[in-house]
Parts: C-alpha cells; sequence; structure tokens
C-alpha cells in the first residue's frame, strides 16, 4: 500500500485565509504565508492554495500571495482559483506552483488538461472536482459551487484521467467545513473507477475522520483546512494516529 498524504487547504481571498461551511460564510483565518511556514515544520505533506473568488471575479490567483507562500516552503505547493488558460497557469507555476489546480476551466475546455500536461506533464495538473448529492447522484457545480455543470462525478473525473490529469482534488460541498467527516461513499465511487490519486476534501473534523477516508473512501491523499488553522491538532499526531492503524503515512 502507498503511504498517504496529508494536505493542508489555504482558502484566500484578498490576500488572507479564509474559512466557511459548505463553500459561504467565509471568515478569515489568518496570514497565508505564516500558515504555510508553520505547515511545513510540523510536517504537512503538501499545500493547495485556492483563491476562492478568482474565479468568480475573473481575476488571476495572486502571484504574490503564491510568492509568498513558497517562499516558506520545501514541500510541494499547487494553487487553484483563476487558472483559466495556460497562461494562467503559467504564471501560478513562476511564481513557485509546483502543481495547478483547474475546476470551471476545465468543465468549459477539457482540452486545457491535455494541453497542461503536455506543458508540465500530468503530475502538475490536478482537476478539482466539486460534487454535491442530489437525487441520488454526485452532482457536480462550478464557480465555486454555485451553479451546477450538468456532470456526474464519476463520469467527469474519468473524463479528466482520460485527458491528462494526474490528481483528482474531490470536494463535498455538503461537508465543506461541517467537520462532520469526509464523503467517503463519493470518494469511494471515484477512486474505485480511476487510476489516478484522489485527494478527499470537505468535512474533516476529527483523526477517525482521515481514517475512514483512507480506508472506506479509498483516498490517496486527505485535505483539510480548519482543524489545522486553528491549532487543534498537530499533524505529527495525526499522522500517529493513522500509522498505529495501519495506514502507511509518509515520513
Amino acid at each position: 500500500m502507498l503511504a498517504r498524504r496529508i494536505i493542508a487547504c489555504l482558502d484566500v481571498r484578498d490576500g488572507c485565509v479564509v474559512k466557511g461551511v459548505n463553500f459561504r460564510g467565509l471568515q478569515r483565518a489568518g496570514d497565508p504565508a505564516a500558515l504555510a511556514q508553520r505547515y511545513n515544520d510540523e510536517g504537512i505533506d503538501e499545500i493547495v492554495i485556492l483563491d476562492v473568488t478568482a474565479t468568480l471575479e475573473r481575476r488571476q490567483a495572486l502571484s504574490a500571495t503564491i510568492r509568498a507562500v513558497a517562499s516558506r516552503l520545501f514541500i510541494p505547493l499547487a494553487v487553484g482559483g483563476g487558472i483559466r488558460t495556460e497562461t494562467d497557469a503559467a504564471a501560478a507555476i513562476e511564481a513557485g506552483a509546483d502543481k495547478v489546480s483547474l475546476n470551471t476551466a476545465a468543465l468549459e475546455d477539457p482540452s486545457l488538461i491535455t494541453r497542461l500536461a503536455a506543458r508540465y506533464g500530468s503530475q502538475a495538473v490536478i482537476v478539482a472536482i466539486d460534487a454535491k448529492a442530489v437525487d441520488g447522484r454526485y452532482a457536480v457545480y462550478s464557480r465555486s459551487g454555485r451553479v451546477p455543470a450538468g456532470r456526474e462525478a464519476v463520469e467527469w473525473a474519468l473524463e479528466a484521467e482520460r485527458c491528462g490529469a494526474g490528481e483528482i482534488l474531490l470536494t463535498s460541498i455538503d461537508r465543506d467545513g461541517t467537520r462532520s467527516g469526509f464523503d467517503s461513499r463519493l470518494t469511494a465511487a471515484v477512486s474505485n473507477a480511476l487510476n489516478i490519486p484522489v485527494i478527499a476534501s470537505g468535512g474533516a473534523g476529527r483523526f477517525e475522520h482521515f481514517a475512514d477516508v483512507f480506508t472506506s473512501g479509498r483516498a490517496d491523499a486527505a485535505l483539510a483546512a480548519s482543524i489545522f488553522h486553528y491549532s487543534e491538532h498537530a499533524v505529527s499526531d495525526l499522522k500517529a494516529y493513522l500509522m498505529a492503524r495501519g495506514i502507511p503515512m509518509r515520513a
């Protein structure tokens, strides 16, 4: 079994980390560079910056924020939000990102996935899927979870993989910010269908939630925000808890 990853998410708006519930009610949670430094020191495996309003406001992810965060890190950094073109992706990577995450732009033009994979390698291209349970299916939403995309999560994940995506960042809108646990059913449905890694997101609140999504959800990585931002749980303690339960973790 491959080692699992723990990823910290920095949702950024106007240069500040924010957190909400179900993608709404955003409140400030700290400075992104300072939080990134702390996570790097604590042993987090990767960091994702998501500029949560970039797509809505039709602007690029803030290069200054990316540079400030990247300067503190010795671990992989992914950036999403406002990555709509090859030029946007190049700007993020030039600012210090190791990977870019596509959401709305990929839904509107799946060939963008292929072009970026050809340019940077599939390992540098993440497709983010925001999904919500609707009438027994998992419907995909775009525009920061506000607009139905007319897609089903597993079908869209498979298409993204065929187009060249190296990873799927799978967020449950229903669980986002609730701390009620990851949607392991959604995660397993996507993980079982794909040959590329799936990062589970949305709902982390306790150590048990990570164990569940790694086992029953078959996630390759788990992403969380608020439980780390407010220093409620140490990354090292989480990894020790998971390893004690037979789940291999990166050192």
